[in-house]
């Protein structure tokens, strides 16, 4: 599981995963004590000496400029005193390979588990908040005025119901047939910009299929142009 600052914070949240032994990493401010040897610490604090060999250079996941670098660090934290001798808990911190700004994560596995893991589960939750933001663009999940609590809950769910609907219909795209044109993979946004020409027609000579495969090849260059600008191959999805 991840999440964000403000679930970072809730320790009850974080009793009720380990009581179920589900592994989290939550973010949490640079002010909150995590558990140390010598009691609780602040997190900015306990990492304020970390030596050049305890950071990793990995990516958090690819983004459209390339994979997203930074260095990574993992302090073991205090067990808990009923904790089984599998169970792990983490301090992760992030840095930033250019300004040096520090983020923080309370982490926990049942298992132990390699930093890269806890890296990658970090990662996650960009995507998850890029979803939210897709379905308020695509599907207008945030322009409902919550005026009563059904019509939100039918409004809502018609939202997911439509972002999901682009999502399918993206997904059945073979992958083949867009590294093979040089076109970067159908996605939503243009999904329903193909909708949207077809269900209302604009009184235009040009073909809205012709339009989708010239815009899809001038992003498929652009972004072959910025990974080779990072350093990184860009991959197809």
């Amino acid at each position: 599981m991840a999440a964000d600052e403000v679930y970072g914070a809730d320790p009850s949240l974080r009793v009720e995963l380990e009581r179920h032994q589900l592994g989290y990493v939550l973010a949490i401010g640079c002010d909150r004590r995590v558990p140390a040897g010598t009691g609780p610490v602040r997190a900015d604090a306990l990492t304020a000496d970390l030596p050049r060999w305890a950071w990793q250079r990995l990516s958090a996941g690819a983004g459209s400029h390339g994979h997203c670098f930074y260095d990574w660090a993992m302090i073991t934290l205090t067990t808990s005193a009923h904790a089984s001798q599998s169970e792990c808990w983490w301090l992760l911190v992030r840095r930033h390979c250019d300004t040096g700004e520090h983020a923080y994560y309370r982490c926990y596995a049942p298992q132990p588990v390699p930093l890269r893991e806890l890296v990658r589960v970090a990662g996650r939750r960009w995507t998850i908040e890029e979803s939210f933001q897709t379905a308020k663009g695509l599907a207008r999940l945030d322009e409902h005025q919550v005026r009563r609590w059904t019509s939100w809950q039918r409004w809502t769910l018609l939202a997911m119901l439509a972002h999901a609907l682009l999502a399918v219909i993206a997904a059945t795209e073979p992958p083949t047939a867009t590294a093979t044109a040089g076109l970067i993979a159908l996605n939503c946004n243009e999904v329903r910009r193909l909708l949207l020409s077809f269900a209302r027609p604009a009184p235009t000579f040009a073909c809205p299929l012709a339009w989708s495969r010239w815009r899809r090849h001038h992003q498929h260059h652009a972004r072959t142009s910025h990974y080779h600008r990072r350093g990184h191959t860009y991959e197809p999805a």
